[in-house]
């Protein structure tokens, strides 16, 4: 999880909200004052994120020792504690709002996640994220849809193809996008099209697609579809799917519904940093 890629977004987040130093922290702490600190959940919820929020306090200061007190995927109740810190009471001030937004952020989105899964658990039909994801932060905001139970669609252009409307608008016709993009895209991409209509299945299906994504459908126009492709291509579901609908498109012969909510939508959690009496002081 924690990649050179992570290092940059959080010396980014650190830029912006320390470049120019912690005036308060630094005015109030000399730098031999110590602290110990917990982040405490304040509400139910799936956590994801602890080493990333570990990894902020040791880029502010690799004094700081982190210890976790749970794991990405934990569900933890109020008042759980989940994080550690000790070390120079300044450092640990000046990594706190950065270390938990990544830590709110990452763990709305498990939280959330947690929810969907759970909601489909017995119909076998997998949930899945979509590329709808905050700019750089799609490697963790994908291992936090995987933390709260639910799975991964592409996480890039270059994975496999999908042919979506403006694909089929530009190239003519569906059946020409399918033949231009298996003529050229590398021998093991899938070919994934995007249906709005009965007529656009059965076309995707005579082209040789190996996943059709049915968008926007109706529950009653999906199960058609799925009657229309009776096996012979993965079936998809997106678009229009809320949790209270949910339900209603889990339905037998649909493999996957994506939801772009799990990533775009997740509502940051409540964790906080509460400092204890320090262990001792020193001028």
């Amino acid at each position: 999880m924690i990649t050179p890629r992570t290092d940059h977004l959080i010396d980014l987040a650190l830029d912006e909200d320390a470049g120019l130093g912690d005036v308060t922290s630094r005015a109030i702490f000399p730098a031999a004052h110590v602290s110990r600190a917990f982040i405490d959940a304040k509400q139910d919820l799936v956590l994801c994120g602890l080493a990333v929020a570990a990894r902020v306090f040791a880029r502010v200061d690799p004094g700081l020792q982190v210890k976790p007190l749970a794991r990405d995927g934990d569900r933890v109740k109020p008042g759980a504690r989940v994080l550690r810190i000790d070390g120079p009471t300044a450092s640990l001030l000046t990594a706190e709002r950065t270390a938990l937004n990544f830590l709110q952020r990452l763990s709305g989105i498990a939280t959330l996640a947690r929810r969907f899964a759970e909601a489909v658990a017995d119909t076998g039909v997998r949930i899945v994220d979509t590329r709808k994801t905050t700019p750089g932060w799609r490697a963790l905001e994908k291992h936090a849809v995987r933390c709260g139970g639910c799975h991964n669609h592409r996480s890039s252009l270059g994975e496999h193809v999908l042919i979506k409307d403006n694909h089929i608008a530009a190239a003519g016709s569906l059946t020409r996008a399918v033949t231009l993009a298996r003529a050229a895209a590398p021998h093991p991409a899938k070919i994934e099209v995007e249906a709005k209509t009965l007529a656009e299945v059965k076309e995707a299906l005579r082209a040789g697609a190996e996943v059709i994504l049915l968008d926007n459908m109706t529950p009653d126009l999906v199960r058609r579809a799925v009657a229309v492709i009776a096996g012979a291509a993965v079936v998809e579901v997106s678009g229009g799917v809320r949790f209270a609908t949910l339900r209603d498109y889990a339905l037998p012969g649909v493999d996957v519904i994506s939801i772009g909510a799990l990533t775009h939508s997740a509502t940051a959690v409540d964790l906080s940093l509460d400092l204890v009496p320090p262990r001792r002081q020193r001028r």
